[in-house]
């Protein structure tokens, strides 16, 4: 930075309210703030900021005014384009503050000066105004995507990897040459599109923001990647590259099975923070076509949405929980995928019109707590009944919480909710049997068995469980209960045969295996 000798006025115009100097780091730094800024934010390194300022050597010569020659000066914060004491002293600055810096030797020019205006060990006073700064980030910590932003977005939300991005751009070479020119490009975020430096760029960005990025190789584009006529011939392997990239808006991508295989990219955001949960009451409107196109199936309307009840079977288990994560107005596409990134083999368009949830738990009396559980068991039953075991589970365990945490019943009501929760625990089980696992068969048996000690039912199904799991002495202790509670019962009878019948074909194998050990050793 060259200092010309003009005129220093030793007292600020800027000046409103002289505050005492403060220091500034460890390095004898002093900072007096002339006018407070305008925001909270200050510039990082790497930023390019614009100044005003004007300065003079203590005790000696006036330096150079960018207030005289009536252009502000601009430099890269933090990259030693300047001196020490301005890296330093600015980065604290925020937008519209003025103040006065007291720099010491070492943070200046040090023991040589900068003859003939700055001496040798000369300490130096500026009066520096922040007017703007440009936020630069190096996105890859090694030069080879710098982003400038030019213009600031709105909210706080930057797109996630899998949301589909809407950008304009313009892709231009170090001397100027503009490469390519798009607008409304909309493509996934992991997808990628171009080059790399475009993907890591937009995942730092916010709606409506644009940006500035510096690109080297190898971010950028290759020979490889775009050949188009004289285009083939200016890109070089390490060229450098201007983007000019503005984010219009994105879509959210929701991965609501965390396996990629339902998918629900938001049209129209929702109100509001809160969701349905199952069991709520649903508006919704929905149409589904296949993967040629054509519709399949359409519910409700804007005059008369169809109403439903939360993960009751009544729709699509897929499409029910994507609404699940909807809020209340909300448009999305929903896509089913066989596997993941194969193209959806159905989607749903789908608006969540409104929604009621249910009273929760801990608001309901007695009563209510009882006819819920009931509705709920009453809705497992219909969905065992048509083999979706999965849902009818979840309704079992959440019809039995309404009274698993209750202890003011009465008698009465205490029987009607044990009665409950054991037909509750018996299901579930039944379910979990069905669907081959056998260890939370005999966990909700051993909850039915704390509800009722006696129930044949509970030991009857405990013991399935233990022969599946080949614990040949736990099922039989427990069919063997059965059987003195209930002698005459023909399905205990056949599960008390059939554990026998087990237990000697276990016992012959494990002979067969001694045997063949002994004959190895001899």
């Amino acid at each position: 930075m060259e200092m010309d000798a003009l005129p220093f006025q030793s007292k600020s115009c800027l000046a409103s309210d002289i505050q005492p100097p403060t220091p500034i780091g460890s390095q004898g730094l002093l900072k007096r703030i002339l006018r407070a800024g305008i925001s909270w934010q200050t510039p990082y390194p790497g930023d390019e900021v614009q100044v005003h300022y004007r300065g003079r050597v203590d005790g000696g010569e006036s330096l150079s005014s960018s207030y005289d020659k009536g252009i502000p000066f601009k430099f890269k914060l933090g990259q030693c384009e300047v001196i020490g004491g301005w890296d330093e002293g600015i980065a604290t600055m925020k937008k519209g503050e003025a103040a006065e810096f007291t720099i010491p030797p070492n943070l200046g020019y040090g023991e040589s000066g900068s003859p003939p205006l700055i001496p040798p060990n000369a300490t130096l006073i500026f009066e520096i105004e922040l007017l703007s700064w440009c936020t630069v980030r190096d996105l890859k910590a090694d030069g080879g995507v710098l982003k400038k932003v030019i213009r600031e977005g709105s909210g706080w939300a930057t797109p996630k990897d899998a949301d589909e991005v809407t950008i304009n751009y313009e892709v231009m070479l170090e001397n100027g040459k503009t490469l390519l020119k798009s607008s409304n490009v909309e493509f996934y975020l992991h997808e990628g599109h171009l080059c790399p430096a475009m993907g890591i760029a937009l995942k730092t960005m916010r709606k409506g923001e644009r940006a500035d990025l510096s690109v080297r190789f190898p971010y950028g584009l290759t020979r490889e990647d775009f050949r188009c006529g004289e285009i083939e011939d200016v890109i070089l392997p390490d060229s450098y590259l201007r983007l000019y990239i503005e984010l219009v808006s994105w879509k959210t991508v929701v991965d609501v099975s965390r396996d990629k295989k339902v998918l629900k990219k938001i049209t129209r955001a929702g109100e509001g923070l809160d969701q349905p949960t199952e069991g709520s009451l649903a508006k919704v409107i929905y149409t589904c076509q296949g993967q040629d196109g054509t519709e399949m199936e359409g519910k409700g309307s804007v005059e008369k949405p169809f109403e439903y009840t939360c993960m009751g079977g009544q729709i699509d288990e897929s499409l029910d929980r994507a609404i699940l994560t909807m809020r209340k107005g909300e448009q999305a596409t929903v896509s089913i995928h066989g596997a993941p990134g194969s193209p959806p083999s159905i989607s749903y368009e789908v608006e969540l019109v409104d929604f009621a949830k249910d009273k929760p738990f801990w608001k309901m009396d007695i009563a209510e707590k009882i006819e819920a559980s009931e509705r709920t068991k009453c809705e497992g039953n219909e969905l065992f009944k048509s083999g979706r075991l999965e849902l009818a589970s979840s309704k079992y365990e959440r019809a039995a919480k309404y009274l698993e945490y209750d202890h003011s019943f009465t008698e009465d009501e205490k029987r009607q909710a044990d009665t409950l929760r054991l037909s509750c625990y018996l299901n579930n089980a039944a379910c979990k049997l069905k669907m081959g696992d056998v260890l939370e068969a005999s966990k909700f048996c051993t909850k039915a068995l704390e509800v009722d000690s006696n129930s044949v039912k509970a030991l009857y199904k405990r013991s399935q469980a233990y022969l599946r799991a080949n614990e040949f002495e736990k099922a039989e202790t427990d069919i063997r209960k059965a059987l003195i509670i209930d002698p005459n019962n023909k399905d205990v009878k056949i599960t008390y045969k059939e554990i026998k019948e087990k237990q000697k074909e276990h016992s012959r194998y494990e002979a067969q295996i001694f045997s063949s050990m002994l004959a190895r050793m001899h």
